[in-house]
């Protein structure tokens, strides 16, 4: 399935914008989390983006403004786990001069803020009761009220919300109402972990690579350790952390190339043995911990082979003395795609 190419052009075609590129992808789950967003962005209904921390949920509820009817209006963003209960539902909707102490003057919020426009619920799994009650009454009948006045207000927004845990979970342990979370999920876009679409890790290096390698510099290039160490790390940032390190490496390099000390990866992939041993006293099996053991010291040293070789399978099975058929068996056990490793753009070493 080859639904990059097409998900990039809409990207600039639609947004024109830098930031927005960063949806870079080519991985089955990936565009399958995204390949409905074009149709999803044409429709006024609510939005729920669900996924991992620094799985790039903003992102995609910016293109899903951009790519709407609403695009020429504001985007307006708030995080509901920054705010006290009451300081959220006054930034949402605002308040009239004298509604509380301190309250000098009319303030709008963000839904006035946001009219004909999107209106971006990051973290909505952390709002409280009180802010569910008055955001379901926002999708239901599409008014709302400022803090102190007995006024209706139109709520000509379009809400998109995202969360990091599971709201199905929250709402079968009624910690989050069960009514506002299907009405804001009349569309769900989940997206995938990045320790689950490993094929992209590549291609996000270099990405990032471009955009934030100094413009009086030549580009740097990833050495094949470090590039191997890059997409053999779990990543529980995701994609938000791989960005982190590969700007502290670009600074941290001396040469033109980046090495694996440049990353400075805390953990993972220098202990590459660590996750298949238990706590002191509770060794598994000799025969089960030798065969993970081998696994991953297997996938570790194709990981690198690719990357020394570019990708080029012939040349990469005659450099470790296997026969080719043999060499392409072991990339297919291990789930290592060769053509990651032939990417433009990558910037191994000549």
């Amino acid at each position: 399935m080859r639904l990059q190419r097409p998900v990039e052009d809409l990207v600039r075609r639609s947004c024109g914008s830098q930031e927005l590129s960063e949806l870079v992808g080519e991985s089955p789950l990936f565009l399958k989390s995204i390949e409905q967003l074009p149709a999803i962005a044409k429709s006024e209904a609510s939005v729920l983006i669900s996924g991992e921390t620094g799985t790039g949920k903003e992102l995609v509820a910016q293109l899903t403004h951009r790519l709407s009817m609403r695009a020429a209006f504001p985007f307006v963003a708030v995080n509901c786990g920054s705010f006290s209960d009451a300081l959220l539902e006054d930034e949402l909707f605002g308040h009239e001069r004298g509604a509380f102490t301190g309250a000098e003057r009319c303030r709008n919020g963000l839904i006035a803020q946001a009219q004909c426009g999107t209106l971006f619920l990051d973290e909505v799994d952390t709002m409280p009761p009180k802010a569910q009650i008055d955001l379901l009454r926002v999708l239901q009948d599409m008014k709302f009220r400022t803090i102190g006045s007995t006024l209706e207000r139109d709520a000509d927004v379009r809400v998109v919300a995202a969360t990091n845990v599971s709201l199905d979970q929250l709402v079968r342990t009624n910690n989050f109402r069960a009514d506002l979370y299907y009405r804001l999920r009349v569309f769900s876009i989940n997206l995938p972990p990045l320790r689950d679409r490993r094929e992209d890790i590549a291609r996000l290096a270099a990405h990032f690579l471009q955009k934030h390698a100094p413009l009086h510099k030549p580009t740097p290039k990833f050495s094949p350790d470090a590039l191997a160490a890059l997409m053999s790390r779990d990543w529980p940032g995701n994609v938000r952390e791989l960005e982190n390190t590969v700007i502290r490496a670009i600074h941290l390099s001396q040469h033109d190339f980046i090495e694996l000390v440049d990353l400075e990866l805390q953990f993972g992939f220098e202990r590459p043995f660590a996750s298949i041993f238990c706590a002191p006293g509770k060794l598994p099996v000799y025969r089960t911990i030798k065969r993970e053991a081998i696994a991953l010291f297997e996938k570790d040293y194709l990981t690198r082979l690719m990357a020394e070789h570019r990708g080029n399978v012939t040349r990469a099975a005659r450099s470790a003395g296997k026969d080719r058929s043999d060499l392409g068996k072991l990339l297919k056990k291990h789930g290592v795609d060769a053509r990651v490793f032939r990417l433009r753009g990558i910037g191994l070493p000549d």
